[in-house]
């Protein structure tokens, strides 16, 4: 009894299926006599990603025309288009920003006495860190938006020897961008979680607008905001959208690269208009801040004026950095802080 049951369900089923091709066969020679030469079912059975039968094995090797690709093709150049718009509106603000306010500089005499603000390791993460960021900023903007900008004043051929060399560099580099920002968020997470002080310091502006002095811990709530949007939250994004566009036979389908190549995009552009902000207050913005991540060391009175709650926790041996000899070596880089706390 289920030996005929189940002879006759595929028995049903089989029908079934033949009809279907049966039907799918007549409508097909109904639109050639009604419209001869026109394919259009034909092409919308390809566009439409069905998965098809195939000898061939991997992710999406059935499907013959992936049509999501038409829409994240139509979807960079926008992106582009609006990244770009951010950061020349980054730029175009800090040059005003530098017009209106200048250089910040400390109103106090530099006192000679130095505070260890940055210790080595420090130093080589965040050079390292920000070294490869900006080699991976102007690769990637160079591959994004080079054909606009570039390609119309070089040419075809050295733009395409330009854009090859670039993209090699981006793919190397990632990774050294990936293992120098995890060492910089373990060395410098404890001094970037939030206190009550940020709060304060959020409300007036940190005194960028008006001058008026916040005290704020080692980093104030500007730089802890860096620090977890900038450094925690769009590289994390950028790394591992990075390594989906880096190893594309790992296992991952085109809609997920193309997924995340509109992700790595994204938050690429914004990342660099982030960036922008602190390169322009780790140089022209605040006098003596490059010094310091450049000799890792700062004088009392820059440290007084710019993280003052900070400053007392140093001279009340609370801090883990402290104040540097004052002979030897350490008294005459004390020297050099000074002379260019005075020149600038």
């Amino acid at each position: 009894m289920r030996r005929i049951l189940a002879i006759g369900v595929l028995a049903f089923l089989s029908l079934g299926a033949a009809g279907d091709g049966q039907r799918a066969v007549e409508d097909e020679r109904t639109q050639q006599a009604l419209q001869p030469g026109n394919n259009a079912p034909i092409w919308r059975e390809v566009r439409s990603s069905a998965t098809q039968s195939t000898k061939a094995h991997g992710i999406e090797a059935g499907v013959l025309m992936q049509s999501r690709g038409e829409t994240w093709r139509e979807l960079r150049p926008p992106i582009s288009l609006a990244g770009a718009l951010m950061i020349a509106g980054s730029l175009c603000a800090l040059a005003l920003f530098y017009r209106w306010r200048g250089t910040i500089r400390v109103s106090a005499e530099p006192t000679g006495r130095l505070i260890e603000r940055f210790s080595f390791a420090d130093r080589v993460a965040h050079w390292s860190m920000g070294i490869s960021f900006v080699a991976l900023a102007v690769t990637g903007l160079t591959l994004n938006l080079g054909k606009y900008l570039i390609l119309p004043v070089v040419g075809y051929t050295l733009f395409s020897w330009f854009a090859i060399a670039c993209k090699s560099v981006h793919n190397f580099v990632g990774p050294v961008f990936m293992a120098s920002a995890a060492y910089f968020i373990v060395l410098f997470v404890r001094d970037n979680l939030p206190r009550r002080c940020d709060i304060d310091w959020l409300l007036k502006g940190g005194g960028m607008f008006t001058g008026a002095h916040v005290p704020s811990g080692r980093f104030n709530a500007g730089e802890k905001t860096l620090f977890w949007g900038l450094v925690c939250a769009f590289s994390a994004v950028l790394c591992v959208s990075g390594l989906v566009l880096d190893f594309p036979n790992a296992g991952q389908g085109r809609s997920l690269m193309q997924d995340a190549n509109i992700v790595h995009m994204s938050v690429a552009f914004m990342a660099i208009a982030a960036a922008l902000f602190h390169i322009y207050l780790g140089t022209l913005g605040v006098a003596g801040a490059y010094a310091a991540m450049r000799d890792g060391a700062v004088d009392e009175s820059w440290a007084r004026e710019h993280h003052e709650i900070w400053y007392d926790e140093v001279r009340a041996g609370k801090a883990k950095q402290h104040f540097r000899r004052e002979g030897g070596r350490d008294g005459e880089l004390a020297r050099m802080v000074s002379q260019r706390s005075l020149d600038s």
